[in-house]
């Protein structure tokens, strides 16, 4: 069935779905061989289409469309690393990023990369920026080609860079806006002395063949929900003799990421998420909370993961884009036309405006930047207040 334009006043068909099974029904023709499973929902269904192209682990693209009207615009929603859609933008359920967009209009199309759906052994030292840039590109063509629709990209974290990236590769006058949730453009100074050790940090790595890599933040709030109370293997810092609980492990690393050892952890202000963390005199004794979005909500979100790898080569391209590094990866800022709205977190990725600034440097005045106070990095999405103090910038 081809796309239907038109608002809540048009006339409907008899049956109210099949604004939304035509038009799913459509995209699975159009983009090919994957085994389709559709999900359908109170005035929604969701298409998701693993996209079978031969190569070791399939792109994965979620539609989500509303039965009662036609869409007047594509979202394409890009997940964060080692995030996929489902985690990142159709979670919690149902007070969702996705549902918000389809409620105002938006056909949502979710592309989760490859790496959801490999094993550590499929991914490359090639599975960097520019691949998940090309995969998407195929998508959006295909779709483009079919539906004639204008379009955004929105993503969040690595899938803002993902998002600016796509845009400066992106010709096509139906690309109408580009918005980035919580992510670093270059840094100026000693920070971007800092990433350029991060980038050859990678590239180390992946010259040992180390080609990714699971961050363990699923296993570590599985277990602070299910064993809350019990020790974890990590030493707690008063008394390195003793041991978080796992509960207070998971609450320290989302609330302090920025303390966590590892290459890329400093890019965080404080950190994931909004909330605190007072040691006691033993682990035990240890108080800690999330003032923004629930363990609940982290634990739905994280046991929607696929494999929950991060290439390494992904990593090396964004800390190159962080040190403003041209040689081994560079965003062509000045060739981003669409409208840009960039949003950051003031505990998470923080006030670093650079990336907007060189958009704008470029020629290109449809540039906001904005940082929300008293959220964390995870909180642009799933917090309980995100909608009113996020999702209204947008």
């Amino acid at each position: 069935m081809a796309p239907q334009h038109g608002d809540e006043g048009s006339a409907r068909p008899a049956d109210p779905s099949a604004h939304g099974i035509g038009l799913l029904a459509l995209v699975e023709r159009t983009l090919g061989t994957g085994t389709a499973a559709y999900l359908p929902g109170d005035g929604w269904i969701r298409l998701t289409l693993p996209l079978d192209d031969g190569g070791p682990a399939p792109v994965t693209v979620d539609v989500v469309a509303d039965t009662r009207r036609a869409p007047r615009a594509i979202a394409y929603l890009l997940p964060g690393g080692g995030l996929n859609f489902c985690a990142d933008f159709f979670t919690p359920d149902p007070l969702n990023l996705a549902h918000r967009l389809r409620r105002e209009g938006f056909l949502v199309v979710g592309v989760t990369p490859r790496e959801d759906a490999a094993t550590a052994a499929e991914i490359g030292p090639g599975w960097g920026l520019a691949a998940h840039r090309r995969d998407l590109a195929g998508v959006v063509e295909a779709l483009d080609g079919a539906l004639g629709l204008p379009y955004q990209y929105l993503g969040h974290s690595a899938g803002a860079a993902l998002a600016l990236d796509a845009a400066a590769h992106d010709d096509s006058p139906r690309l109408t806006r580009v918005v980035a949730l919580d992510t670093t453009g270059p840094y100026a100074g000693d920070l971007a002395v800092r990433a350029a050790l991060t980038r050859d940090a990678y590239e180390a790595q992946l010259a040992r063949g180390a080609h990714a890599a699971d961050p363990g933040l699923a296993a570590l709030i599985a277990r602070a929900v299910t064993d809350p109370a019990a020790p974890s293997p990590v030493p707690w810092p008063p008394d390195p003799a003793l041991r978080f609980t796992n509960a207070g492990l998971a609450h320290f690393a989302l609330v302090r990421t920025s303390l966590l050892p590892g290459p890329a952890n400093w890019i965080y202000t404080q950190g994931h998420g909004a909330g605190s963390y007072a040691f006691g005199a033993t682990p035990d004794e240890d108080r800690f909370d999330l003032s923004r979005t629930p363990l609940t909500t982290w634990h739905a979100a994280t046991a929607a993961l696929g494999s929950g790898l991060i290439p390494t080569a992904l990593m090396r391209d964004l800390a190159a884009v962080w040190a403003g590094d041209g040689k081994t990866y560079a965003i062509d800022w000045a060739r981003i036309g669409a409208e840009v709205v960039w949003i950051n977190t003031e505990l998470g990725r923080g006030d670093h405006p650079g990336g907007a600034d060189l958009i704008r440097a470029g020629g290109n005045r449809r540039v906001s930047f904005t940082v929300v106070p008293g959220h964390g990095h995870g909180d642009a999405v799933w917090s309980t207040t995100a909608a009113s103090d996020v999702w209204s910038l947008l």
